[in-house]
């Protein structure tokens, strides 16, 4: 399983043009990062920039994983989705696909296991959760962990709710402040696997937001914070250095609207391992 610190490459859609202030910031960022960024074709839309959720798990180098996105909270809103097989033909990605619906953005990745909300099982009914889980792991070659959905978010995705710091390290968002229940069932799923830290805001008026800063992008040695201009930002970006000393954590301001749309960084990018010296052709 490639992880997020291993990848080099971030390909974004052209959507993301919409959002003036986020596009230019991040783009700026990962310019000044050296980190090779692309646009996706067949994006223009305003409503296609989540490109986390329909694009492929990279599996390995040369092998992706991809699914069924149809996603049970865009039904009757298709056209939302854009022709994914199309943009990964036009990359000319290898691999496998299985039939099961599933987001990208409810996959969390580790070297050896991958952490996914129970919402999964939901997507697809008729089967039983052991098989499910059989079927994801095969097709993953790794451990399925999958924990509490979060009923207050219609997604579903795990992005919003954990990230790895290390094999058996994760970080939880910041339950503690808001919803003591859902935080003691994540822990309860997550506590014999993982050690767990967890991002807290002790602030007057929280801003309802700040969920959004676990929904980083991450690439190589680089994680790009979401910026909501808020007394949450500088917390927010201190912790986030706190748990990954290595690692440089760099503010994206102007995301707020973005942000309020139900995304973030994680959910507007697609960040591969890829091979900077070839770069695949595109169909028309």
């Amino acid at each position: 399983m490639i992880c997020d610190y291993q990848t080099n490459k971030v390909y974004l859609a052209e959507g993301i043009k919409h959002y003036e202030t986020v596009a230019h910031n991040l783009l700026l960022a990962l310019y000044n990062e050296g980190i090779d960024t692309e646009f996706l074709r067949h994006t223009e839309s305003w409503k296609h920039i989540w490109v986390r959720d329909y694009m492929p798990i990279q599996l390995t180098k040369t092998r992706f994983l991809q699914y069924r996105y149809a996603p049970d909270y865009l039904k009757g809103y298709e056209d939302y989705i854009p022709p994914y097989q199309t943009i990964c033909r036009g990359l000319r990605l290898k691999g496998k696909e299985i039939p099961f619906v599933i987001d990208g953005g409810n996959v969390v990745k580790f070297s050896n296991c991958v952490v996914m909300t129970d919402k999964v099982l939901k997507e697809n009914p008729g089967y039983t959760e052991g098989y499910i889980r059989k079927q994801l792991e095969e097709a993953f070659g790794c451990e399925v962990v999958l924990i509490p959905w979060d009923r207050y978010e219609m997604f579903g995705h795990a992005d919003g709710m954990v990230r790895a710091i290390g094999d058996y390290y994760i970080l939880i968002n910041n339950y503690c402040d808001f919803d003591k229940d859902l935080q003691k069932r994540l822990k309860d799923a997550l506590s014999g696997r993982f050690s767990i830290a967890e991002l807290h805001y002790d602030v007057p008026r929280p801003s309802r937001l700040n969920w959004a800063y676990l929904n980083f992008l991450q690439v190589n040695n680089c994680i790009f914070v979401p910026g909501l201009g808020v007394r949450e930002d500088e917390k927010a970006a201190e912790q986030i250095q706190e748990y990954y000393p290595n690692h440089k954590v760099i503010l994206i301001p102007g995301c707020q609207e973005l942000v309020k749309e139900g995304g973030a960084l994680n959910c507007v990018s697609w960040n591969i391992l890829g091979n900077l010296q070839e770069k695949p052709k595109e169909e028309a």
